[in-house]
């Protein structure tokens, strides 16, 4: 626990105790019993996690690499309206409108046949072939041309900001083909399962936390490799590894290409769960938000970005039901609080009192730690 990149497989087994013991309480006990966990609550859990891998999307690029992407939330919605394309055409002829190959809001728009981007997103591999390809790509060329260019810092923050707003302006258009404001729901089964069948939410659970725990330990694989210590090195001295013969655009590129892809993947599990994906997730504000998660967990630690997620997302389901007007005030304050009092987050606080805890008297040559899990010694090499 000293070095937080390390040592924190409890987090996969608290993870995975948790929402089988939530599954089980579902499926097994009958509704009356005190033990019994509500769908809605099992529904609740698991677009927590959503939203925990995507704040491991931000950390990765932000805690290890330095580069604050206040734009992430494009490549969640990109995935989530992958996986919606898919869903609306499993509707099939039980829509309102009865019509068999287009969704209804293309019937109440008088579209005479589907758009050619609609083609195949009947076919589950394929619709997330394509909810993986775009954000990749999106990324890819967005990134390249970026991080060639060398812009870095609140300039880059800016331009990944213009580029979620610029998409949320056009999904909200009628012509694009994606439900405009609505966006796309009413959503019945996939892979032919009812989607509001409990076993189904159950199962979207689990699956969900599998991929949670898959992208936290190849992630954290990553950042231990030497791979990572480029990385490291790229964020705290970027002119000096540009110097020592690394392309450093490369590896921001590549990372970027990652990290948008986890995104990706968490909006296509989102969507299923909660029912509904429409242009409001491209909001700038919910990029802003994931930054408040992972700032608040421990940014550079991977398991703090997904205790972030999980803590303030509870926060703001229950501080909205009380006070729903005031919850932007709290995140605010709640932001400047952990930036003056606590900068390393959660996970620092931690790792000081396990630090504290586990020192020992008479030790020889000390080892300065990083946040990020890596020594000074192993940066500078």
């Amino acid at each position: 626990m000293r070095q937080p990149g390390r040592g924190t497989s409890w987090l996969v087994g608290i993870l995975l105790v948790v929402t089988l013991a939530m599954s089980a309480a579902n499926l097994l006990l009958p509704a009356d019993s005190p033990f019994y966990v509500s769908t809605y609550t099992i529904t609740l859990m698991g677009k927590y996690l959503c939203f925990a891998m995507l704040a491991m999307a931000v950390d990765i690029v932000w805690g290890y690499c330095g580069i604050l992407s206040l734009g992430h939330g494009a490549f969640f919605a990109l995935g989530g309206y992958g996986m919606g394309m898919y869903l609306m055409r499993q509707i099939g002829d039980r829509g309102v409108y009865g019509n068999p190959n287009l969704p209804d809001f293309m019937v109440f728009l008088n579209w005479q046949e589907l758009p050619w981007y609609w083609f195949g997103m009947d076919q589950f591999w394929f619709a997330i072939f394509m909810a993986l390809l775009v954000p990749g790509t999106l990324a890819f060329v967005f990134g390249w041309l970026a991080f060639r260019s060398r812009v870095t810092g609140v300039y880059f923050s800016i331009m990944t900001q213009a580029l979620t707003y610029a998409l949320m302006l056009a999904f909200f258009r009628n012509e694009m083909g994606f439900g405009g404001n609505n966006g796309l729901t009413d959503f019945k089964d996939i892979l032919g399962f009812d989607l509001q069948a409990d076993a189904t939410r159950v199962a979207l659970l689990l699956v969900t936390t599998f991929l949670v725990v898959v992208t936290f330990l190849v992630s954290r694989t990553i950042v231990q490799s030497r791979l990572g210590r480029v990385i490291v090195a790229v964020r705290d001295a970027e002119a000096r590894t540009r110097f020592l013969g690394y392309r450093t655009e490369h590896y921001k590129v590549w990372l970027f290409v990652y990290s948008a892809l986890i995104a990706a993947v968490a909006g296509m599990l989102y969507v299923p769960q909660v029912g509904i994906i429409n242009p409001g997730e491209f909001s700038p504000l919910n990029s802003i938000e994931v930054v408040v998660w992972v700032a608040v967990g421990g940014r550079g630690t991977l398991y703090g970005a997904i205790v972030g997620a999980l803590l303030v997302n509870y926060a703001k389901t229950r501080f909205t039901a009380l006070m729903p007007d005031a919850w932007l005030f709290a995140l605010g304050a709640l932001f400047v609080i952990v930036t003056v009092y606590l900068p390393r987050g959660l996970a620092g606080l931690f790792g000081r009192v396990i630090e504290l805890v586990h020192r020992r008297p008479g030790r020889g040559k000390e080892q300065t730690t990083r946040d990020d899990g890596l020594s000074v010694a192993e940066v500078g090499a």
